[in-house]
């Protein structure tokens, strides 16, 4: 590595050398100091050497010319006369400050090169941040003996359009009846970069796949095959100031919220902006957060896009130095997601290699999960099925979690969450669809105890917690719910039960039971069920 030679460094090297070139004709009786001198010079002159302030072949020279001036002053004192030259004596404390200074100097441009700091890396990688985690998973899956079976919903599609909560189930490969094992693995890799004092960026990789946004899982199983490793984010953040920023790109979850209607893998694509002034010395936090994100493009003239537009109102308040309430109001609005039957002109266009637009309004297999009420969209004359949703959705979501550390480390955490989706109208379906609907729900709740270290950091770290949660079939989209419960999607109810280890530094046990049981029939026949329970045991990793 190359320096730029300071001034003073060239100063004193030639004190140095000037002493080392007159201190040749010495007297006997000084010349100890004198080769003290010498040895403490030539010294310095490899340490420069090795600091890279200048080159060996320079240093060389140097020491060459000292040696040279010193012959011939010795050659042109003998001729002048036999008496001896005495050098003035430098004291030893002359000599210990010009090697200090000298030293100070060389350090100081060495910490602001950062070529002398032990395990020194490039500047701006400080500016970057690393995270991620694996877990492996264990997972049973106990069905209930008395489920419907998959014929059971096929022989119930008698209605007119025919209506299901559970496509999935339709088909003969379908399973509803069979226990299930299976060990899974998850792997999540992030960095985060801060560019300026105002812009930052995140990007994050994970295992899953393309058409599954409520899970980063990956079965193991696969003959030794290699897994997919997705962008799982990818965003730009902007917050010129404390109070406010702005995120666009693959976002996470801008919500407070919990599973009940956002999945906690879920990411959003889009656009969100968050004011969060601070009050009472920062006890009292407000904030309000806007979004909007595309579900669709919009793709003329086969497709219309669908959007997701929400904003929440809510605030942080420390309540007492040991008690701390989260919690907020969301209403969400969901743009042309719902179903509309398909016309005659529009499938004899189709048929015809005319209409682009046929099956736009699709809810598609690789979207939902289960819950919901669906109708068959598809012209009558079509034996396909093109299912789309019945419901129009624009839930309204009020979230709270009250943390009280009153036995800290230990927290006591209550959470409640409730949705209800105003948009849930059986007159209005029935005039846009032609369903007669007789059941379904438009809410759900979730009650949750949490009690433990709010996050598993160290060894001997623990949570144990207890849900119970109640999701009606149309309450909110069962495409973005949780992925666990029920094996995914509305029209659930039931409890669960964690308990969390850490065996070690941001390494952990965890273990989970959920039981799960439908509140009205998937198939809308009254007669069939559906239960399910749900056994998870991970050993999770943090780094």
């Amino acid at each position: 590595m190359k320096f730029t030679q300071k001034p003073l460094h060239i100063a004193m090297v030639g004190v140095f050398v000037g002493l080392l070139a007159a201190g040749q004709p010495a007297l006997a009786d000084d010349r100890e100091s004198l080769d003290t001198l010498r040895e403490t010079t030539l010294n310095l002159i490899d340490a420069l050497v090795e600091q890279g302030i200048f080159s060996r072949e320079k240093a060389d020279a140097m020491v060459k010319a000292a040696q040279s001036k010193a012959a011939k002053i010795v050659t042109r004192e003998k001729s002048k006369s036999a008496a001896p030259v005495r050098v003035q004596y430098v004291p030893e404390t002359v000599k210990n400050e010009i090697r200090d200074q000298l030293r100070q100097e060389v350090l100081a441009q060495a910490k602001a090169e950062r070529w002398a700091e032990p395990n020194a890396v490039p500047s701006w990688l400080d500016r970057i941040k690393w995270e991620g985690d694996i877990r492996v998973r264990y997972q049973m899956e106990e069905f209930a003996k008395s489920n419907a079976t998959p014929d059971d919903y096929f022989l119930a599609l008698t209605s007119s359009p025919e209506t299901t909560r559970a496509a999935g189930f339709i088909p003969v490969s379908a399973n509803t009846q069979t226990d299930r094992e299976r060990f899974r693995v998850r792997a999540r890799l992030g960095m985060l970069a801060k560019v300026s004092d105002d812009w930052s960026a995140g990007v994050r990789l994970a295992t899953g796949t393309t058409s599954d946004r409520v899970s980063t899982n990956q079965t193991m199983g696969q003959d030794f095959n290699k897994y997919q490793f997705l962008v799982d984010r990818a965003y730009v953040k902007y917050d010129p100031v404390e109070w406010f920023s702005v995120t666009g790109g693959r976002v996470p979850n801008p919500w407070l919220s919990t599973d009940l209607v956002w999945d906690e893998d879920l990411n959003f694509e889009g656009f969100a902006a968050t004011l969060k002034p601070s009050f009472a010395n920062g006890d009292f936090r407000p904030f309000l957060t806007i979004g909007a994100f595309p579900l669709r493009e919009d793709g003329p003239p086969s497709k219309g896009s669908r959007w997701l537009r929400g904003a929440q109102l809510g605030a942080k308040w420390q309540l007492m130095p040991n008690s701390r309430l989260s919690f907020g109001v969301a209403l969400y609005d969901y743009e042309n997601l719902e179903g509309r039957p398909e016309t005659q002109a529009n499938y004899q266009s189709y048929q015809l290699g005319g209409s682009a637009t046929y099956g736009q309004y699709e809810y598609g297999s690789g979207l939902r999960q289960k819950g919901n009420t669906l109708f068959d969209t598809a012209y009558q004359s079509d034996t396909n099925s093109i299912w789309g949703l019945a419901s129009k959705f624009r839930p309204v979501n009020l979230t709270a979690s009250l943390d009280l550390a009153h036995f800290d480390p230990v927290h006591v955490v209550l959470t409640a969450d409730y949705v209800k989706n105003t948009a849930f109208d059986r007159s209005e379906i029935q005039r846009r669809t032609g369903v007669a609907l007789t059941d379904g729900k438009d809410y759900g709740y979730l009650f949750k105890l949490a009690v433990g270290m709010p996050k598993l950091e160290k060894r001997h770290d623990w949570q144990g917690s207890f849900a119970y949660r109640y999701l009606g079939s149309d309450a909110t989209v069962d495409a973005f719910t949780d992925s666990d419960f029920g094996l995914g999607g509305t029209n659930l109810k039931g409890y669960q039960l964690g308990l969390n280890y850490g065996v070690d530094q941001n390494a952990w046990l965890s273990l989970r039971w959920m039981s799960a049981q439908s509140i009205e029939s998937f198939s809308l026949d009254p007669a069939h069920r559906f239960g399910v329970d749900l056994l998870q045991a991970d050993v999770n990793v943090r780094f």
